[in-house]
């Protein structure tokens, strides 16, 4: 019997991430919500005006026999810019940080322990500002905001900013991807 753990993360836009982390074998669920702020029941428009304090993220059901919570964040690392503060690219707001919101102590440690490997490794330029902080409290997002890569993939947002981010997870992570069917 499968085991589920839950991540939650976030990256700049929660599309980005969806996208990648639906695609990552031993994943069973992604959904894109909001998390890290002070406002109960934050809408998209809410979370936006920068108010909230929510960073825009995703809640992933995994199961660590087959994908661990360090290959989530290794993934995780690989796809946003984790060295920019409040921004992934042209998406600016502290909606957009980089953050993980850990469930437990081990979460917190495997954190602890990826994030020096990737700061040794220089795999990116600039020192991380990935916030680490306990998960308190996730909120949905809306409908529209589920799926969306797939639901919406000739959307410009799509093809300009999500795409790339999941070519370049295929590439690097082929050997992890569920098999199309």
């Amino acid at each position: 019997m499968a085991m589920t753990e839950i991540a939650t993360l976030g990256g700049g836009c929660f599309w980005c991430l969806d996208a990648v982390f639906r695609d990552l074998v031993g994943v069973s669920a992604v959904h894109s919500g909001y998390s890290g702020g002070h406002v109960a029941n934050p809408t998209y428009e809410q979370v936006c005006g920068k108010k909230t304090g929510h960073a825009e993220a995703v809640q992933v059901s995994f199961d660590p026999a087959v994908v661990g919570f360090a290959d989530l964040l290794r993934v995780f690392f690989t796809i946003h810019d984790p060295t920019t503060p409040d921004q992934q690219g042209n998406d600016i707001g502290p909606q957009y940080r980089s953050i993980i919101l850990f469930h437990s102590p081990e979460q917190e440690a495997t954190a602890k322990q990826v994030m020096a490997e990737i700061a040794g490794e220089k795999m990116w330029p600039r020192p991380l500002v990935t916030q680490l902080v306990p998960f308190e409290t996730y909120w949905p997002g809306e409908p529209e905001h589920q799926d969306y890569f797939r639901r919406t993939p000739w959307s410009g947002y799509c093809q300009v900013i999500i795409a790339p981010k999941v070519a370049k997870f295929r590439k690097l992570y082929a050997s992890r991807l569920k098999q199309a069917g």
